[in-house]
């Protein structure tokens, strides 16, 4: 949603009716996760992608028919032997699509309150019904009470059909904006628990992921940018004010000057977050790094050879850090793909990265079997 963020926000405040198809499941090798989105308007305009190009056709054509009026569909698509040189997924896999217009005013007035709270960066989730005894398409609207909400101000807009159903989908929407998962939930007709009547796809948006980086240097310019690049809301923080500029870094989202430990003490960091600590300099590495073990940091990753790495890790022994904490460390910084320049670091880092959250190998593809994607989220913290 967030790479068409604009192109909705203009449709919903011109009046302009559009259908929006999503991928709400995806069985085995897929080019899209779910939440990717494709908008169609009314002069046959597109925006945006569901499978990288392999059923954008079909699906066009299926968003012309909602738009015109008939109803919010679910449409499937796969593979076989068959099928291979016609509308299906030639990556081998499964997606599911739910298409449904925004054709009045009303609709996109509801759309675009999501999107306002995802253009500012809150967290929100949106449930829509897939199937059941509910009514395709039916939208619930979720968002966690904010420090700066004024009284009365609403938790959720729209609904699912019935109280007993908004209730039950409300509490696990909530759940899974907290921990950022997207996914189907099923229920009873009235939100009752272990039964499969209807299947709800609840979609989170939640603020982008932090990357701090601490040491203003070129390895440091090149792993903001990348940061960027991947969605991370970067900040590089140094000491040094003649180091520490926003000429340095224009593409960070923040340039602090301050004591890298006092300033992690003082922001906040959740497990999504990854930490790139550049400096190697003990008097600033140390107390950083004692600081970042106690967080609950995605990623902590630290510059330096593997004699200065041996020397930090006795450093940090002495300061009271145990072993526990230690094997937390990315220690040296990213993978082996030989890189030399301050860019080709910043990609091993970010592979790194990549690798940690989604449990890959690190190993060309050429050389492994099975899917190409894996299942499932995050694997953790380290």
């Amino acid at each position: 949603m967030r790479d068409i963020l604009p192109d909705l926000r203009a449709r919903c405040s011109d009046g302009v009716p559009f259908a929006l198809a999503t991928v709400v499941a995806v069985h085995g090798s897929a080019p899209r996760d779910p939440g990717a989105v494709l908008a169609v308007d009314a002069a046959g305009t597109v925006v945006g992608s569901v499978s990288g190009g392999c059923v954008e056709g079909d699906v066009y054509e299926v968003a012309r028919e909602v738009l015109a009026g008939a109803g919010p569909r679910v449409v499937s698509y796969g593979i076989s032997d068959d099928e291979a040189f016609g509308v299906g997924l030639t990556c081998g896999g499964t997606i599911e699509i739910l298409v449904r217009a925004y054709a009045t005013a009303a609709e996109r007035e509801d759309l675009a309150a999501v999107l306002d709270l995802i253009a500012a960066d809150l967290p929100v989730a949106e449930a829509t019904v897939l199937s059941g005894a509910a009514e395709t398409g039916a939208r619930l609207a979720v968002r966690p009470a904010l420090a700066s909400d004024s009284p009365g101000t609403p938790g959720t807009f729209g609904t699912l059909g019935s109280e007993g159903l908004d209730a039950a989908v409300t509490d696990d929407a909530r759940g899974l904006l907290a921990q950022g998962h997207t996914g189907i939930q099923w229920y009873g007709a009235h939100g009752q628990r272990r039964m499969q009547e209807v299947a709800v796809f609840v979609r989170t948006y939640a603020p982008p992921p932090r990357m701090l980086v601490f040491g203003a240097i070129d390895h440091a310019a090149a792993t903001a940018r990348i940061g960027s690049f991947l969605g991370y809301r970067v900040t590089v923080c140094d000491a040094r004010p003649a180091f520490a500029t926003r000429e340095r870094f224009p593409t960070a989202d923040e340039v602090v000057r301050a004591w890298p430990h006092a300033y992690l003490e003082s922001t906040e960091v959740d497990a999504r977050t990854v930490i790139c600590v550049l400096t190697h300099d003990p008097k600033f590495d140390v107390p950083l790094l004692a600081a970042a073990l106690r967080t609950p940091a995605a990623y902590i990753g630290v510059m330096g050879s593997r004699r200065t790495h041996r020397d930090r890790l006795a450093r940090l022994r002495a300061a009271g850090v145990d072993e526990a904490h230690l094997a937390r460390l990315a220690s040296p910084v990213g993978l082996d793909l030989g890189a030399r320049t301050p860019e080709e670091t910043a990609v091993s880092i970010a592979a790194e990265i990549i690798q940690h959250r989604w449990g890959g190998t690190g190993r060309p593809l050429g050389e492994l079997s099975g899917a190409i994607h894996h299942p499932g989220g995050p694997t953790g913290t380290r």
